[in-house]
Order: C-alpha cells, then sequence, then structure tokens
C-alpha cells in the first residue's frame, strides 16, 4: 500500500484557547503561536511570568537580565517566532507582551529576538522574509547603531547597549 503525505492536513492544532492558537507543521514539527482576536499597537496580549530560572540561555528562554533567563508561563507563548518585522514585544520589566502592530485573527505572532537576548545560545540564520531581515540572529551584542534605532528592545537589553555604544 502506497502513503500518499498530500492526503494529511500539513498543520495540527495543538493548543487554543479564547485569544491564541498554537499549530504544529506536521512535516518539519515547527509550532507557531496565532492570533483568533484583533489587537491594535499598545494593547496587552498577555501577561507572562516565570516558570524557572536559568543562568544561562537556551533556545525556548527569555533574557531579563545578565545571568536571568526564563521559561515562559503561560508555555505557548514559547512558540512566539522570531521576525525581522515583529509584531508583539516581550515587556520583561512588566511581563507583558504588548502589540506593535495591528494583527488580525489568523496573524502568526512574531517578536525580534535580539529585543530581550543579548546573546542566543542557538544563533541562526534568519529567513522571515520581510524586506528588513538582517539576515544573522545572534542577539542585540551583534546589532550595529543604526540597526538599533530601527526596534524596540528591553530595559536589559537598553542597557546592555547604552554600554556598548556610550555616548
Amino acid at each position: 500500500m502506497f502513503f500518499n503525505i498530500t492526503s494529511l492536513p500539513a498543520k495540527q492544532l495543538v493548543f487554543a484557547n479564547e485569544t491564541m492558537e498554537v499549530w504544529k507543521d506536521e512535516i518539519t514539527g515547527h509550532h507557531s503561536l496565532f492570533a483568533m482576536v484583533n489587537f491594535e499597537p499598545g494593547d496587552v496580549i498577555y501577561k507572562f511570568s516565570a516558570s524557572a530560572i536559568l543562568q544561562t540561555p537556551s533556545y525556548l528562554t527569555v533574557q531579563v537580565n545578565t545571568n536571568e533567563h526564563i521559561c515562559l508561563e503561560p508555555s505557548f507563548l514559547q512558540y512566539i517566532n522570531h521576525s525581522c518585522s515583529p509584531n508583539i514585544f516581550f515587556d520583561t520589566t512588566n511581563f507583558i507582551v504588548v502589540c506593535l502592530r495591528t494583527i488580525k485573527p489568523g496573524d502568526e505572532l512574531c517578536y525580534f529576538y535580539p529585543a530581550t537576548e543579548w546573546q542566543m545560545a542557538q544563533p541562526f540564520q534568519c529567513i522571515c522574509g520581510s524586506a528588513n531581515c538582517l539576515g544573522y540572529i545572534g542577539g542585540a551584542s551583534y546589532l550595529s547603531k543604526e540597526v538599533i534605532a530601527a526596534y524596540k528592545f528591553s530595559d536589559f537589553i537598553y542597557r546592555q547597549l547604552e554600554d556598548k555604544y556610550p555616548e
């Protein structure tokens, strides 16, 4: 008997609540978080906390201080992927996810990883496809002054950038 992969759904719903859905790509195993409602710039999308605090980064943590990298609670927030044109921001001072630009139902939630990460545990070659795609994503420590001006960063990253580029 032949197996026809095109007869299988490409994506599987793995989590849903009244405002969010997590979908898993059955072929790649990649997860993504999608909005199910409208959000406007400045809206608080979700409050979060730390389920654990690690001294070193992992690909699932968010950096809040020099040696503090948190595992997100609720855990579905870990499926917010990177984009060089983000639509959300992790405010690690107030522990809220904030909308940066209009998000409609069905839009994937994406944030700029260097906005919270000084040096990432797993740097990567970005393929987000945005007009301003930076290519290499390794954390805020790799960004030029010109690139920094185009993004919003956590308070911790702003302090790190001030040390790197004193004026």
